[in-house]
C-alpha cells in the first residue's frame, strides 16, 4: 500500500506534514498529562503551553521540508506584517485547534496543517493525539491508528471516502463550544438529520471517513481552524462550499484570514473519485 501514496508529491508531502504533526502531538500530551494553566488572548479565546510547544515543534519542520515556502500560523500570525502575493504557495497552521475541548480534557483537539496553493488546499494532516486518530491527504485521503508513543509508519493507514448522505439517518455534525443561531437556521431547513456534536477539524474527519454527511458553519472561523480538515475532506470526495455554492478560498489577507460561512459535505455521487491513483 505504501506506495500508493508516493505517486505524486502531494502525497509525499501529506506524509510528511503527517509526520511533523506526530511529533507536536508529543509535545501537546505531555502538556495536557500535567497540571497546565490556561491563558485567555486579545481575542477571548484561550491559549495554554501546549499551542506554543506544539507550534515550536511545527514551524522549524516546516522550514526545513517547504524552504522558502511562507507559513502562517496562530499563535504567531501578526496581520501587520507583509502577506504573501496573492495565488502564493503556503502554509497554514493551527498546532491545537479546539483549545477549549484540550482545557475541558475530552480529548477533541487536533494539530491541523494545510499546503496551499493558488487559493486552494492541495495536502493537510489532522491529527487528533489524545484520541490517536491521525488522517492526511494528498491526492486521496487517508486515516491512520496513531499514538503519540510510535513513529509515523504510512503503510499502516487506510483509504478514506466520504459517503453519498444515506435517504434516513443522515448524520450533520455542529460544533461542541461554538453553536450559533444561523447554523441552527439553516440546519432546520435541511430535513431529518441526527446532530452530533463534536470538537475541532475533527467533524470534516468524520465526514471523509464516512462517518458523517453534513457540517455548516456560519459562526466565526479562521483559515487555519479548517483548510487541513478541508484538504482531507475533498481528497476524501466531498466538498466545502460557500453556502451560495462557490468555492471555499484561502489566503483572505485582506480580512486577516477570516472565513465566511462554509457548508461541508460528503460525497453527491457514487462514481469512483477521479484523483484515486488506484482507478
Amino acid at each position: 500500500m505504501a506506495q500508493t501514496f508516493y505517486k505524486t508529491e502531494r502525497d509525499r508531502t501529506s506524509i510528511e506534514l503527517a509526520a511533523i504533526a506526530v511529533r507536536a502531538g508529543a509535545a501537546i500530551m505531555e502538556v495536557y498529562r500535567s497540571d497546565f494553566v490556561t491563558r485567555t488572548k486579545a481575542d477571548d479565546t484561550p491559549v495554554t503551553l501546549a499551542d506554543h510547544r506544539a507550534e515550536a515543534v511545527i514551524l522549524p519542520a516546516l522550514a526545513n521540508l517547504l524552504p522558502g515556502v511562507p507559513v502562517i500560523s496562530e499563535e504567531s500570525f501578526d496581520a501587520s506584517r507583509p502577506a504573501p502575493a496573492s495565488g502564493a504557495t503556503f502554509v497554514l497552521v493551527d498546532p491545537l485547534d479546539g483549545t477549549r475541548e484540550f482545557v475541558k480534557r475530552n480529548g477533541e483537539f487536533t494539530v491541523n496543517i494545510a499546503l496551499i496553493e493558488a487559493d486552494r488546499p492541495i495536502a493537510g494532516c489532522v491529527y487528533a493525539p489524545a484520541i490517536g486518530e491521525l488522517y492526511f491527504a494528498g491526492t486521496g485521503a487517508y486515516s491512520i491508528a496513531q499514538g503519540v508513543e510510535s513513529p509515523l509508519d504510512a503503510a499502516t493507514a487506510h483509504r478514506v471516502e466520504a459517503r453519498v448522505a444515506p435517504p434516513r439517518g443522515a448524520v450533520a455534525l455542529v460544533s461542541r463550544s461554538h453553536r450559533d443561531p444561523d447554523t441552527e437556521r439553516f440546519l432546520a431547513t435541511q430535513g431529518e438529520l441526527r446532530h452530533e456534536s463534536i470538537g475541532s477539524s475533527l467533524k470534516f474527519c468524520r465526514i471523509a471517513a464516512g462517518l458523517a454527511d453534513l457540517y455548516p458553519r456560519f459562526g466565526p472561523t479562521m483559515e487555519w481552524d479548517i483548510a487541513a480538515g478541508h484538504a482531507v475532506l475533498q481528497a476524501a470526495g466531498g466538498t466545502v462550499l460557500t453556502p451560495q455554492g462557490a468555492s471555499f478560498l484561502y489566503g483572505k489577507f485582506a480580512s486577516a484570514l477570516r472565513n465566511g460561512p462554509f457548508i461541508a459535505r460528503g460525497r453527491t455521487t457514487q462514481a469512483p473519485l477521479f484523483n484515486d491513483p488506484e482507478h
